[in-house]
């Protein structure tokens, strides 16, 4: 092997290195940097025989996930349906045509008492919807809570 050869194996040896995936500084976490991928809300929420949900009132952002995690403190059954005005009138009905027995849907879960169960659900646009109780006439009587989605 010629001088001329000797000396390129070191700088040769030193290139692959620092372009080896294990080789050279070890890479930033993947977490490190900006990301584009929205956090997840959790909100603790009370169904009570009282015939309110606990809070009255959230406040969540648009295009967020929110995790309802749902406790049903009461000794009956109660639902947690999300939704605007609209959507909580139409809903209603449907309860009523089926006597008043929840089930779980795309935007709501019904609750049995002691139960606590988890309702994940993204809020698309800033405004104002609810959320509402609409077993045996219980929305009809307050059971609801107001949600801001902000923008």
């Amino acid at each position: 092997m010629t001088t001329a050869r000797r000396a390129l194996l070191p700088a040769l040896a030193l290139l692959l290195a620092a372009c080896s995936s294990t080789g050279g500084a070890t890479p930033p976490p993947a977490s490190a940097g900006t990301s584009t991928a929205p956090s997840v809300t959790r909100i603790e929420v009370r169904l009570t025989d009282a015939l309110k949900i606990e809070p009255a009132q959230f406040t969540v952002q648009a295009g967020v996930p929110v995790t309802f995690v749902v406790t049903n403190t009461g000794s009956t059954d109660h639902e947690f349906y999300l939704g605007d005005e609209v959507a909580q009138a139409a809903h209603g009905k449907k309860m009523a045509a089926m006597g008043g027995m929840g089930h779980d849907e795309p935007g709501g879960i019904a609750v049995k008492p002691g139960v606590t169960k988890e309702l994940v659900y993204t809020f698309d646009e800033a405004g104002t919807s609810l959320a509402g109780c609409h077993v045996s006439g219980h929305y009809d009587l307050g059971m609801k809570a107001t949600i801001t989605v902000a923008g």
